[in-house]
């Protein structure tokens, strides 16, 4: 009996550059977006904890979601931790810069920024683990998804 041979489809190196690219411009955009308020040092520190806060919870939150995709792996408590950190990230983020004493368009662009930080994250670590897994499965490794194509 024949092995069967499964379909199995990479990201192209254009891709991957994209992905990386826009992830760098995310974090060049809010580095230059707090160094370059004119708010007071004390604020422009919350504002940048917020942000590192949200990238950490947002690589957190990607990767327990695509650990337990399948099926619950992680203990409830985890997956709760997880969620809670990610909302508090957020929240606390978005009530440092609705309250800054900066101009609309100022918070705009950080809004935008941050926004464009925590999308971004997700697509990093998609493709992170995306690439991983293939890897694993060129390699036999581990078995495909029920829902990868056999030929």
């Amino acid at each position: 009996m024949a092995k069967p041979q499964y379909i199995m489809q990479r990201d192209t190196a254009g891709w991957r550059n994209q992905v990386w690219i826009s992830f760098a411009a995310a974090i060049c955009s809010c580095a230059a977006g707090v160094l370059q308020l004119p708010s007071q040092q004390l604020d422009r520190a919350f504002l940048a904890i917020g942000l590192f806060f949200c990238l950490f919870s947002s690589f957190t939150l990607a990767k327990t979601i695509r650990d337990n995709r399948d099926g619950q792996v992680d203990t409830s408590s985890w997956v709760m931790t997880v969620w809670i950190g990610f909302a508090a990230a957020f929240s606390l983020t978005a009530w440092g810069l609705w309250r800054m004493a900066i101009e609309d368009w100022q918070k705009g662009y950080m809004v935008v920024s941050w926004l464009f930080l925590v999308s971004t994250t997700f697509t990093v670590a998609k493709t992170v683990r995306d690439k991983h897994e293939a890897d694993l499965m060129e390699r036999g490794n581990i078995a495909p998804d029920a829902q990868d194509t056999v030929r």
